[in-house]
C-alpha cells in the first residue's frame, strides 16, 4: 500500500514538474477551459496544450468534456484534493492562479495600451499605470546612472510625454534621482 501511494504521488510530483503545466493546473483552478483559452491565457501554441493536458490526464487531475467540437477542460479535484492533502496546500495552488492571472491581466494591459513599443496613451487607472511604468523602468539598465537628457531620450522612444512618465517612474520609487542623475532602485 505505502508503494503504491509513493508511486501516486511520485506520478503526481512528475506531471507538475512542468512549468507549462503547472500554469496551466493554477489557470485550472479558477475556471475550466478550453485548449485554445488555455493557449492565450499562458502563451503556448494549442498543440503543446493538448500535449501538456494529456499527461495532467494520465495522472487524474484534469478531465475533459466536449461541448460540439470543442474540448473543455476542468481540474478533477477530488484527486487534486487527496494528493494535495499528502504534499501540497491548496493554499500555495491558490497563490500559484492568482500569479497566473496577474500575468495575463499585465500582458492585456501591455496589449491594449502599446503599439509596437509606442505607448498609446498614459492610463488613467493608478494600477494599469503601475503595469505601464515597470514595463518602462525594464528599458533602464540595473546599475547604471543616467543623466536627464539620457532619462528623456529612453521614455522619449516610447511617448513624446516624457515629463509625465519620468515624474509617474520618481513617484512610484522605481527610479531614483540625484542631483540631476537618475538610476533604477
Amino acid at each position: 500500500m505505502a508503494s503504491v501511494e509513493f508511486s501516486r504521488i511520485l506520478s503526481f510530483f512528475k506531471a507538475l514538474s512542468d512549468e507549462s503545466r503547472l500554469k496551466i493546473v493554477g489557470a485550472l483552478a479558477s475556471n475550466e477551459r478550453s485548449v485554445e483559452e488555455l493557449a492565450t491565457l499562458l502563451d503556448l501554441r494549442a498543440p503543446t496544450v493538448s500535449h501538456h493536458l494529456a499527461k495532467l490526464k494520465e495522472v487524474g487531475l484534469v478531465d475533459m468534456r466536449s461541448e460540439g467540437t470543442t474540448h473543455i477542460y476542468h481540474l478533477v479535484m477530488s484527486e487534486m484534493r487527496l494528493l494535495a492533502k499528502r504534499v501540497l496546500s491548496l493554499d500555495a495552488m491558490e497563490t500559484f492562479t492568482e500569479d497566473v492571472v496577474a500575468d495575463a491581466w499585465e500582458r492585456k494591459i501591455l496589449g491594449d495600451f502599446f503599439v509596437g513599443q509606442r505607448l498609446k496613451e498614459i492610463p488613467a487607472s493608478r494600477k494599469k499605470r503601475e503595469v505601464i511604468l515597470r514595463w518602462l523602468v525594464e528599458r533602464f539598465s540595473a546599475g547604471k546612472r543616467y543623466t536627464e537628457k539620457e532619462v528623456n531620450a529612453i521614455i522619449g522612444k516610447h511617448h513624446p510625454d516624457f515629463a509625465t512618465l519620468r515624474r509617474e517612474l520618481i513617484c512610484a520609487k522605481l527610479l531614483a534621482r540625484e542631483s540631476g542623475i537618475y538610476w533604477r532602485t
